[in-house]
């Protein structure tokens, strides 16, 4: 078991806010005043869905599916498992897909492929919090993300470990 002590910080609370309030002023820029539908990728996204929701002026909605590659394991285990993966309808909408981090991009990937199937979206883009591009398997890249981090397990800020540390304010790390 983890213990918070191990934990080296690797972005503070502050770091984390002040670039997330640079991507909601962008987003603000990039959609104006037109409506966008917010696509949480539970549970370790919402800490970051909720923070950057308050700096988007535009009309939100907020959906939130259940997706898991990791489960107690230190690393993404490439297997995608969809809990719960219902969605509106989303055609001829602005579609946000949000989730804390993109490693290896198979959760990427497959929720890209699920939405493009399923809905004819007017615009579908993929932001995350982290983006881990040193594991990338499949090719594709988070459309916005607010840190590139190297090969390190994080936790906090909403990641996880085994279900612990999402509370912990920032993101920190443990040598593996």
């Amino acid at each position: 078991m983890i213990k918070e002590s191990d934990l080296k910080v690797l972005f503070n609370s502050e770091n984390i806010q002040e670039e997330i309030s640079k991507l909601g002023k962008h987003l603000n820029e990039v959609y104006g005043d037109e409506e966008l539908y917010l696509i949480c990728v539970l549970k370790g996204s919402v800490m970051f869905m909720v923070d950057l929701s308050k700096h988007l002026k535009m009309p939100v909605k907020m959906e939130f599916i259940r997706l898991s590659s990791y489960g107690s394991a230190f690393a993404s285990s490439g297997k995608v498992n969809a809990v719960d993966i219902s969605l509106p309808d989303l055609n001829g909408k602005n579609v946000l897909i949000v989730e804390d981090i993109i490693d290896t991009g198979h959760t990427a990937k497959f929720l890209v492929d699920f939405i493009n199937l399923n809905f004819r979206a007017k615009t579908l883009k993929f932001c995350s919090l982290l983006d881990k591009k040193v594991k990338r398997e499949v090719d594709i890249d988070a459309d916005y993300y607010c840190f590139e981090v190297d090969n390190k397990f994080l936790v906090g800020y909403g990641l996880d470990y085994d279900g612990y540390y999402r509370n912990i304010p920032y993101i920190g790390y443990v040598e593996v």
